[in-house]
């Protein structure tokens, strides 16, 4: 009977430990050394490695050629966009562009929560005097309410794009997120004539701004163009000591605002 017992126990625990681990990283990243971008996604979506996901997009100068692979293998993936009300317009025009161009399925736009915005930002200019607290209320905290209930993330990041970028792997663990949620880089060692050839051997319709000198491209009021040679990503911020919104990178150790309100600080 205590046997049973011990037994019935056993079945009822919760295992409340995390998604992913480092060693399951490890795992993932041997499992694909040598495997392109297409057989990686393939079988990380179809085969059901990395859980439920979402693809994470700006739709910005190179996004293209992320949601055109992964939509190659399931267009059905969801794609997270932040609309954090300063985008440029024809960055909003571009994502129904390519929604519609490479048959995207499952757009899912995320707002900031309209009570934090008239409580931390009721002008609109926190950005010209805190860029990390607006990218938080805007970002941060939206995108990792979204998250919290995916097992994984998909990012369009590049190694050459910064160099607070450079040397990351392919597969990674989250570490905003204490449930272990892994972080797939497929783009990780593409280099920028590797994504101009895409663009081309896939006809993809560059963002209307590249032209214009902007080869990294976030919200209107803290993007520059950027001069011949310059780091890609150096024309974001430009004037701060910053160089990530805070979404793969905390901006402060704590990687929240700490004077929200507990109701509205990030479930993770």
């Amino acid at each position: 009977m205590a046997e049973a017992s011990m037994a019935t126990r056993k079945i009822d625990r919760i295992d409340a430990g995390p998604r992913f681990t480092n060693a399951d990283a490890i795992r993932l990243n041997h499992m694909f050394r040598g495997s392109d971008t297409r057989e990686m996604l393939a079988g990380v979506i179809r085969e059901g490695l990395a859980g439920d996901l979402a693809v994470v997009s700006s739709f910005g100068a190179e996004s293209a050629v992320l949601l055109h692979l992964v939509a190659q293998v399931d267009p059905s993936v969801p794609v997270l966009f932040l609309d954090t009300g300063k985008h440029f317009p024809e960055t909003l025009a571009y994502r129904d562009e390519l929604v519609e161009r490479i048959g995207l399925k499952d757009l899912r736009i995320l707002t900031p929560d309209a009570a934090v915005l008239a409580a931390k930002d009721d002008n609109g200019l926190r950005w010209s005097w805190d860029p990390d607290g607006c990218c938080e209320i805007r970002k941060v905290i939206p995108l990792a309410n979204a998250l919290a209930g995916f097992d994984a993330s998909i990012t369009g990041r590049k190694s050459f794009q910064s160099a607070t970028r450079a040397g990351l792997p392919r597969f990674e663990i989250d570490t905003s997120d204490a449930q272990g949620r892994l972080k797939v880089n497929p783009l990780i060692d593409w280099s920028a004539e590797d994504l101009a050839a895409y663009f081309v051997e896939h006809d993809l319709p560059p963002h209307p701004l590249v032209a214009q000198g902007y080869p990294s491209i976030g919200c209107s009021p803290c993007t520059s163009k950027v001069e011949p040679g310059e780091d890609p990503r150096s024309g974001r911020w430009k004037g701060w000591n910053k160089t990530e919104c805070g979404i793969h990178s905390p901006n402060n150790p704590a990687g929240k605002d700490d004077d929200l309100p507990p109701e509205y600080e990030p479930v993770f």
